[in-house]
């Protein structure tokens, strides 16, 4: 009988550590779950106010000027009709001899006032215009909220059109001798993602 009773006494000893050991990482998990920081809800009025400084990059002239509502795109830093008649075309790349690339290489030209490049330089087609020009904040923001109106590009894909590199080889470069956009290339991109994870909310 005492062995057997020892070995009882063992089994149950064995079974009340396994519960405690279960108990105990029980406990941890739960510790740890409230203890992980927990991601901030998206915060509409920070989302406004990130628009409203993306806004100011959008009309300026170097973004702008590739939006406009008619079918010439602008240029200069007072925004003036394109010279030399360029029209917008089919496909936003111009017309015929007059084709963005003709002049628009695919990088910068070397001298001041020479024309800026991207290799991807055109307007949007004129479907969908996708107009900044004239535009109040709150427009602009629906606009660019509205799929109809922006060709079907989600708000992720107009953040990687802001954030590509091409964009920053024109838009940015001091060296071109046209004013460049109130916001750093960085600062645009960081409140452009502001503004989406806040539900891209809409100023008044």
């Amino acid at each position: 009988m005492t062995t057997v009773n020892a070995n009882r006494d063992r089994r149950f000893s064995l079974l009340i550590s396994s519960v405690c050991v279960l108990f105990l990482l029980g406990v941890s998990q739960i510790a740890t779950i409230h203890a992980a920081p927990r991601r901030p809800k998206p915060d509409a009025n920070a989302s406004r106010e990130a628009f409203l400084q993306v806004y100011k990059v959008f009309t300026s002239p170097r973004c702008q000027n590739c939006h406009p509502p008619g079918d010439a795109p602008l240029q200069g830093d007072d925004s003036h009709v394109h010279l030399q008649n360029v029209k917008r075309g089919k496909d936003g790349l111009g017309v015929y001899g007059m084709r963005c690339n003709t002049c628009h290489q695919s990088a910068n030209l070397l001298g001041e006032h020479m024309p800026p490049g991207s290799p991807k330089w055109l307007l949007p087609s004129p479907d969908h215009k996708m107009v900044f020009v004239g535009r109040s904040a709150a427009q602009l923001c629906r606009q660019l909220n509205d799929a109809k109106q922006t060709g079907g590009r989600s708000l992720q894909q107009l953040l990687e059109h802001v954030s590509s590199d091409a964009l920053v080889g024109w838009a940015w470069n001091p060296g071109t001798g046209r004013t460049p956009p109130p916001l750093s290339h960085s600062e645009t991109v960081a409140q452009m993602k502001i503004w989406i994870d806040g539900g891209a909310a809409c100023p008044q």
